[in-house]
């Protein structure tokens, strides 16, 4: 469902990869402007992997899409530069700070956590897109996927855990690789394709603005945006950065937001106008839609080009922010106690290998859900609903930190004071509230399966992973769990 460091090395980060070090208000020689803050916004949220999720719902895709940018991307934006510019240490200093330090364990614990199921996701899109570029047809084949999430994930942790410095400023090229050139190319053709006589697959009139009511279900794959606008916490870091944050900030953030739902909405249209949703794979979509209408113009050649491009910045950008999550959980853990030292312990390049290798046999797991699930597209968002169900437990802390910290401690010098600081982060509280309850209704688009099945997946997924592994970790810490020194802490 992460990112946002420095522009050049966090671009491709999925949602929560800090690195738990904290931050300072820049030197005046440090300024950026908030258009450039915008655009590291953008490039670091924005991607077409989610567009075939929405482009099942055609038009009302708009609707779905500016929703969840109202009630939880402005919310999570605002409150989070509040928080960022008074407290550094990220989540885990505000929601201690705010509610309590076990609390604050659960928060940094949920980003480290949704990754867990966000890798099985991020590389069964991956094998999907890998597919067109040998055989389409493989695509659908759960084997095929479970392997390339398997290779591609253990050859990351090999990379990474070699400390490789250079591969970091692979991502800064993401957007532009995977993201821009193939986007733009996609919906010029497809307004081409229109343009030509050809009917759109989905319809396009006003009375399908809004997404057709058949009970909750319905409206299951709006969960999806919120994983799609989830990492917003590690921009506000950026805040001090502004010359007039009070002005500046806010103004960053709704031009990113404009910019990100340029990047997600057209593409997810693109795809709708060209292929039928009954034919949309979730994970495969993108390189349906491009295999069908190069194929239109008879530039088909294509296809594969398109396919290796979205593979290369993908892979790149995992590479990147493979080592970033854990990292934040590892500070942590050895100030506090919270892992016991097999966890804790570094290679001889000062990567926490331990940590990595054990998050692999998960993912190894996980990714034989892929071969075992027949449906592909139904794993994908299964792993998918589980990834942002993790991430929002964190963002609920989040919420509730915010508006104890504005209470208790009102003359606390803030760099941003976020305005109806109460009123946001109830809103942003609701949203997240009802989107992480709506996730264990399974969407109408899946059929009658089993719902048991799915509960037991999703629940024991999301609450297992989410509250009930960092309850024991919590429950069974020892105090010779703490490994870090007070100059190893001060340092950090």
């Amino acid at each position: 469902m992460s990112t946002k460091d420095v522009p050049a090395s966090r671009s491709a980060r999925p949602p929560g990869a800090e690195s738990g070090a904290g931050t300072t208000r820049a030197p005046k020689a440090a300024y950026i402007s908030w258009v450039a803050l915008a655009l590291m916004t953008t490039s670091s949220v924005a991607s077409l992997r989610p567009s075939p999720t929405m482009a099942v719902y055609g038009l009302a895709a708009v609707f779905l899409y500016l929703i969840p940018a109202l009630v939880f991307l402005l919310p999570t934006s605002l409150v989070s530069a509040e928080l960022a510019s008074g407290w550094s240490g990220g989540v885990y200093r505000w929601v201690s700070e705010g509610i309590s330090k076990p609390m604050g364990f659960l928060a940094v614990w949920c980003q480290f956590a949704m990754t867990v199921f966000y890798y099985p996701s991020l590389l069964g899109f991956v094998a999907a897109t890998l597919a067109y570029v040998i055989n389409p047809d493989l695509a659908s084949s759960g084997v095929w996927t479970a392997i390339v999430i398997v290779v591609c994930y253990w050859t990351g942790v090999w990379v990474s855990s070699r400390g490789t410095k250079g591969v970091a400023g692979l991502a800064s090229s993401g957007l532009i690789i995977g993201t821009l050139v193939p986007g733009v190319l996609l919906v010029t053709l497809g307004l081409v394709f229109l343009g030509q006589g050809n009917e759109s697959a989905a319809p396009m009139t006003a009375d399908h603005l809004l997404p057709a009511w058949a009970g909750l279900a319905s409206l299951v794959l709006i969960v999806n945006n919120f994983l799609s606008y989830s990492g917003m916490e590690m921009n506000a870091v950026h805040v001090g950065s502004l010359r007039d944050p009070a002005k500046q900030f806010p103004r960053s953030m709704f031009l990113a937001m404009g910019l990100v739902l340029l990047i997600f909405i057209p593409p997810a249209l693109a795809i709708s106008w060209i292929v039928p949703a009954e034919e949309l794979s979730l994970t495969a979509g993108i390189m349906q839609a491009f295999d069908a209408v190069l194929a239109e113009f008879g530039i088909q050649w294509l296809t594969p080009i398109l396919g290796i491009m979205l593979v290369t910045a993908s892979l790149a950008g995992m590479l990147t922010w493979l080592a970033g999550p854990s990292r934040g959980l590892l500070l942590i853990s050895r100030q506090e106690g919270y892992l016991p030292p097999f966890l804790q312990k570094l290679n001889k390049h000062g990567v926490q290998q331990n940590i990595l290798v054990t998050q692999g046999i998960i993912t190894t797991v996980i990714a034989l859900g892929y071969a075992l699930i027949p449906d592909v597209s139904s794993a994908y968002w299964i792993f998918s609903v589980i990834t942002t169900q993790v991430y929002l437990i964190m963002y609920l802390l989040m919420f509730i930190a915010a508006v104890r910290l504005r209470r208790q401690q009102p003359d606390h010098p803030r760099g941003y004071r976020a305005p109806m600081l109460t009123g946001l982060c109830g809103v942003g509280f609701a949203a997240s509230l009802a989107a992480l309850l709506i996730g264990f209704v399974p969407p109408s688009q899946f059929g009658s399966g089993n719902i048991w099945v799915y509960l037991l997946i999703v629940g024991g997924g999301a609450l297992g992973l989410g509250l009930l592994v960092p309850y024991l970790f919590y429950r069974l810490r020892k105090p010779s769990w703490k490994t870090t020194t007070d100059e190893e802490v001060a340092t950090a």
